[in-house]
């Protein structure tokens, strides 16, 4: 009897998580997964600032989309839907991963290497830029995993003390950049002290100051762009994008 309770909850799991994903518009989703994406491969190069106490990887230039896609998605769907979809990202990644590392397996030249005396190096090098390293992989994918939960979460709390006008620009904005804020510090902080601290050869010191940088430099974009961010969910909720999945959560709970 409870093994067959449990195979209906997670029969129901499915189907809300499928209409869910036919509820986010495609463009939100692609840009959320491609960002994912983007930041394992991105975060193989480190920026040199010809600074000492500071350092900072490559992923900076598009985290700010995932978070923004992400705080998108909670303040319309919630938490729950946000974190699944974030682990969705997190899957395809590693599937594009390890998709990379089987092509840099291949016998083959890449465009980029024909240069005199440096073929074999070049295409070395591009190989295992592309294939990446499990430490990159694994810790890209930790920090992204925790920093999704508290980004998610965050936002979703801060939203729950604007009682009387949830929907206002100012609330979008306030709980999306306080989210961004702290959600932004742990991935950047968790991934630089799970990698760059032990294998790029960071100090502690340059592991916090890029992960406050980082923090505020993608709150700087998402500044710029969180007003389309609050248009976006405006049209969403006017338009009442995700009726099916809402009905169907409201189904449940009134089952459960």
């Amino acid at each position: 009897m409870v093994m067959v309770k449990h195979m209906k909850r997670i029969k129901e799991e499915f189907i809300e998580f499928k209409l869910l994903l036919r509820s986010i518009p495609g463009l939100i989703t692609i840009l959320f997964v491609t960002s994912v994406i983007a930041m394992n491969l991105l975060a193989n190069k480190s920026i040199d600032l010809n600074v000492s106490w500071l350092a900072l990887d490559g992923g900076i230039i598009v985290s700010w989309i995932t978070f923004l896609t992400m705080d998108i998605i909670t303040k319309h769907f919630g938490p729950k839907a946000a974190t699944e979809v974030s682990l969705l990202a997190l899957l395809v990644s590693l599937f594009f991963s390890l998709i990379f590392f089987l092509v840099s397996l291949i016998p083959g030249t890449w465009s980029q290497s024909y240069v005199d005396g440096n073929q074999v190096i070049i295409n070395e090098a591009l190989d295992k830029t592309f294939q990446g390293t499990w430490y990159i992989i694994l810790g890209s994918g930790i920090a992204f995993i925790i920093s999704a939960f508290v980004n998610t979460f965050t936002n979703y709390g801060i939203g729950l003390l604007f009682k009387k006008n949830p929907n206002s620009l100012f609330a979008f904005i306030t709980r999306t950049y306080l989210s961004t804020m702290l959600g932004q510090f742990i991935d950047n902080l968790v991934f630089a002290l799970l990698v760059s601290y032990f294998f790029f050869g960071w100090s502690i010191l340059q592991c916090v100051t890029c992960a406050l940088t980082g923090m505020l430099v993608e709150l700087l974009c998402e500044v710029i762009f969180s007003f389309i961010g609050y248009k976006i969910t405006k049209r969403w909720q006017k338009e009442g994008v995700g009726k099916e999945y809402f009905a169907f959560k409201v189904e449940r709970g009134r089952k459960e």
